[in-house]
């Protein structure tokens, strides 16, 4: 993993998500955001980290704009202002977090693997709460979470 630490934009493709909304016409932001959840949110098959890594982005700034949301570190997460995003985007992004966690994604593998890797889960659950702000409901096959609950 091209990563330095468990924040959302803290790894190289979350960067390059970062770079491709600054790029991106203001108006085409919320449909790049959109499109990143909606490719982790539906995906039946392994979830690749890239995909994921994009997935947990395009929820922190959603989160942000949520009351209780950390906002964005500005060092990593896009330059450009993030315009304000609509609240089914929550749901979306919860969706695409549970999938995230799951077994069946290789991001939550390598987390899984790594001494920071309890940290990382804390972080998406916590983001997840604050775009859902009703009790935690943990995604099917997470076994490290439902015994850490």
């Amino acid at each position: 993993m091209g990563t330095w630490d468990i924040g959302p934009f803290e790894n190289d493709t979350a960067a390059d998500f970062a770079n491709d909304l600054d790029d991106a016409a203001e108006g085409e932001r919320e449909t790049l955001i959109r499109r990143v959840l909606m490719r982790s949110a539906d995906n039946q098959d392994y979830l690749e980290a890239p995909y994921a890594e994009e997935a947990v982005a395009a929820a922190a700034l959603i989160a942000a704009q949520c009351p209780g949301g950390e906002p964005v570190s500005p060092h990593y997460g896009p330059d450009e202002p993030v315009p304000s995003l609509p609240t089914d985007l929550s749901r979306l992004a919860v969706e695409a977090l549970d999938r995230v966690l799951s077994d069946e994604s290789e991001l939550s593998e390598l987390w899984g693997e790594a001494e920071d890797g309890r940290r990382w889960r804390d972080s998406i659950r916590q983001m997840r709460q604050v775009l859902e702000p009703h009790p935690y409901k943990v995604p099917a096959g997470d076994a490290e979470l439902r015994s850490n609950s």
